[in-house]
């Protein structure tokens, strides 16, 4: 971990601040706003915080054109649900354990966030209702299928389960493929959330990369009627895999009854046309 400079600790005060100021927004106006209002401060915000880190965004495809569906995306960080926020604000699905966090575990339940509760049937089946509601309403939902955080060196198997709302809903799956790269334009870990890194020790290794490039890439796109979701999930995976330059697994054994195989329920189109402009923040 980079050693905190006088620079870092000033924009971790920042950080601090632009926590505080986005609780007074989700304490204060959202109960006042309706959903496109409430967008919109989301990826304010998002790109307001990510501005503060030093992040610039790069989006590649048609990302605007996404107004609802499913979103399914590589893990790396948790920033990477700001980078998700500041170009498509969307609700999102977490485990349990973050809606706990300080601060974050209240914005998380303020702003829509699903949470995975694990351990019994029932909690799994009230967390799959929440998320059909979420996409019925014609809304954008997020998910991480990985279950988990990686350096962004490799893509771990997806979890077929999370996929069933938006069969379910009739929705349509957008694949979106994150990576981040430093100012030199080579890959960095700088902002993996993996092992025993806290939460500071995370911000302090993205403020002393010096700056970071977070790239954001429709991979695919799949509308209703749906596949399986063992094989939507397998698809989706391969999309992003082929944009990240991992190597694609062989595809699934078709199953006849997806609904009751394909995974753990809840653990941890056309090719898009490049878009060089990126978004500043």
């Amino acid at each position: 971990m980079p050693p905190i400079t006088p620079r870092v600790a000033l924009r971790l005060l920042l950080v601090g601040l632009h926590l505080l100021h986005g609780a007074g927004q989700v304490g204060l106006l959202f109960p006042l706003l309706g959903e496109p209002w409430r967008q919109r401060l989301k990826r304010a915000w998002s790109r307001q915080l990510l501005e503060i880190l030093r992040i610039r965004i790069e989006t590649v495809g048609y990302l605007t054109d996404i107004d609802r569906g499913l979103l399914v995306g590589n893990h790396i960080s948790f920033l990477d649900i700001f980078l998700i926020n500041a170009v498509l604000p969307s609700a999102f699905v977490a485990k349990s354990d973050v809606a706990r966090w300080p601060l974050i575990g209240w914005l998380a339940r303020r702003t829509g966030t699903v949470f995975i509760q694990r351990g019994s049937r029932k909690a799994a089946h009230a967390t799959q209702q929440q998320m059909l509601a979420t996409l019925g309403n014609g809304q954008r939902l997020a998910i991480f299928p990985e279950g988990t955080t990686t350096a962004g060196d490799r893509l771990l198997p997806f979890h077929a389960a999370l996929f069933q709302g938006a069969i379910d809903a009739a929705a349509p799956v957008h694949a979106l493929a994150v990576s981040y790269r430093d100012r030199f334009g080579a890959p960095s870990a700088a902002p993996a959330y993996i092992d025993e890194i806290s939460l500071i020790g995370c911000l302090i290794s993205v403020l002393g990369a010096g700056g970071l490039v977070a790239r954001i890439e429709l991979a695919a796109s799949y509308a209703p009627p749906l596949a399986d979701r063992r094989h939507l999930a397998h698809q989706a995976r391969q999309a992003i895999a082929v944009k990240l330059s991992h190597a694609p697994d062989a595809a699934p054994a078709a199953h006849p009854d997806p609904r009751n195989r394909g995974g753990n329920p809840f653990p941890r189109l056309p090719q898009p046309r490049r878009n060089e402009a990126a978004i500043r923040q």
